[in-house]
């Protein structure tokens, strides 16, 4: 940063700012707190990378905790996708791994400190009964027969409810707070209930659980998390956050903060709606390229460092908004743009013949392997009388400004010679199989052609050393313009996955390890799959194509 230069901050370093400087907090702590019911999606991103980001900005630490309060749809699979995402988006956690679970007997504890003060009773009314109780948005509720419990008598079933006397659903705990309250969430909620589940942490020791609501305070006070950053959904639940860490009289409460979350156009975020592609075989598992979990993101060929630019681009605000997925697209390439290598590979491959080369002849041709970027050296591409050239780049009969190949037209071949068209030959069905042509050797690689203007230039695999790759090509999942998965699926995107095989890569390919990412000359940006790919049976998905419709401000 140069000296005098202005940083504007967001809004929530400018509330830890005062915090620190009016002494509320010594030293900055924030989590990332996932419930592991399902795989992490970009928006989770957001929030990793904020919270880590605040904590390194500020010299501060950053705790990773699992909030497995719910064991119903918890399981230790979501847990290890979850702590494998947040390593590679580089949030550095240490040895701040927490669980929620861990502190289930301060939770405990916690509810017979309210029971004591006369601050939560035990429920007898049923869950549909609690809901009528509640009352509206305009009409207050009415309190529950069994609210004036004594101390004692509220004690003694809280203990029971332990215990396992009673059977799920019968009972709940609540806390006493104010039926009348304008804000619902403060309407004598529940902070108990029994479930008899096996949870992957603890086993079979508890039958009853501690609430989202309850518990997540409670976490971030026992930890000394200070400034608890959440999604502006939690924004109405902040009143009852306050109120838990007030009555349990936390020396250091965490300080509750909401910012808006990350929506992307055209992506399917919700876990349920990922859940139901999985388990009906419409993806390929969590990781399917066309989703946007961090694990896909990752699979596809993203690095992390382009999701932190897209977040950098996105924000930090209270107002929600919707990002193009565009621009998502366009971190992407600019991140990719300098380290991946440059190298030519046919998707949709028809044979060229030279037939004035040498038979049985190669030569080597050195190529950079980024213009770009002189660093990254160069490499020796095989060059031969038999080539394979994209079926798009023939036209027997060619539209205007068409300057590839066709019936009498001269192109460059990249990296190598200018040919002429000579001929081509069609099979019974009337498709071009070869295109003929001649060479002129005294153009090669560049050099022998002043004054000869040559519009064209197509990029090529020599046809002896081309190795054979399955290449998918990937688009959003769901028909542009909408966002939501209709249960029927009607409305998929056809084109989502095109799966092209035996296309032809240049012979460098063979030793592409999985998670490599290169560019395909003029296709885009790809990566070997790190679920399918092996030697022999390579698959490259794509990235992101080399077009872009975003333009940075």
């Amino acid at each position: 940063m140069m000296e005098g230069e202005v940083v504007s901050k967001h809004f929530i370093e400018q509330i830890i700012d005062k915090d620190l400087e009016e002494g509320t907090y010594q030293k900055v702590v924030t989590r990332f707190p996932p419930e592991p019911n399902g795989y992490l999606h970009i928006g989770h991103a957001k929030s990793i990378i904020l919270n880590s980001g605040l904590a390194k900005e500020y010299g501060g630490t950053f705790h990773l905790r699992f909030d497995d309060t719910n064991p119903m749809k918890e399981k230790s699979e979501y847990v290890e996708s979850i702590l494998e995402d947040v390593r590679w988006l580089g949030a550095d956690f240490g040895d701040n791994l927490f669980y929620a679970s861990d502190y289930f007997d301060a939770m405990y504890e916690s509810a017979l400190k309210l029971i004591r003060k006369g601050k939560a009773f035990v429920c007898d009314l049923t869950a549909d009964q609690i809901r009528e109780y509640r009352g509206t948005l305009k009409e207050p509720g009415k309190e529950s027969p069994y609210r004036n419990r004594s101390i004692e008598e509220n004690l003694e079933l809280f203990e029971r409810m332990r215990a396992g006397e009673f059977p799920d659903g019968s009972k709940v705990l609540r806390a006493k707070i104010d039926m009348a309250s304008p804000n619902i969430n403060m309407r004598d909620p529940v902070i108990y209930r029994i479930a008899r589940m096996s949870h992957h942490n603890t086993g079979d020791r508890w039958c009853i659980y501690p609430m989202y609501d309850f518990a997540h305070p409670i976490e971030d006070a026992v930890e000394g998390v200070t400034h608890s950053i959440c999604t502006l959904e939690f924004e109405d639940h902040r009143p009852l956050y306050d109120w838990v860490v007030r009555e349990l009289e936390f020396e250091h409460p965490p300080k509750q903060i909401e910012f808006a979350k990350l929506y992307l156009q055209n992506v399917i975020t919700g876990k349920r709606y990922i859940k139901k592609l999985v388990e009906d075989g419409v993806v390929d598992g969590w990781d399917d390229p066309r989703l946007v979990t961090i694990s896909a993101l990752r699979r596809k060929g993203v690095t992390p460092e382009a999701i932190r630019m897209f977040m950098k681009l996105s924000g930090v605000s209270k107002a929600n908004s919707t990002s193009d997925m565009a621009m998502l697209e366009y971190c992407i390439r600019e991140d990719l743009k300098m380290k991946a290598a440059r190298m030519m590979a046919v998707l949709d491959p028809v044979k060229l013949v030279i037939d004035n080369y040498p038979e049985d002849t190669t030569e080597l041709l050195e190529v950079e392997n980024n213009q770009e970027n002189a660093e990254m050296g160069t490499r020796q591409v095989r060059f031969g009388r038999e080539l394979y050239i994209e079926r798009e780049d023939f036209m027997e009969v060619p539209p205007k400004k068409y300057f590839r190949l066709f019936p009498g037209n001269e192109v460059r071949l990249k990296n190598a010679y200018f040919v002429t068209c000579t001929d081509f030959v069609k099979d019974e069905q009337g498709n071009v199989t070869e295109v003929h042509c001649t060479y002129d050797p005294a153009t090669r690689s560049g050099s022998g052609f002043e004054g000869r203007k040559v519009k064209g230039t197509i990029h090529w695999v020599e046809a002896g050393s081309a190795v054979d790759a399955t290449v998918r090509l990937y688009e959003n999942l769901i028909r542009e313009g909408e966002e939501v998965l209709k249960d029927d699926y009607s409305n998929l995107n056809p084109d989502s996955l095109v799966e092209r095989k035996h296309c032809k890569l240049e012979a460098a390919f063979a030793d592409a390890e999985p998670g490599e990412r290169f560019q395909f000359l003029r296709h885009g940006y790809f990566c070997t799959d790190t679920k399918d790919s092996k030697k022999g049976q390579l698959v490259f998905n794509r990235i992101v194509s080399m077009k872009s419709s975003y333009k940075p401000k």
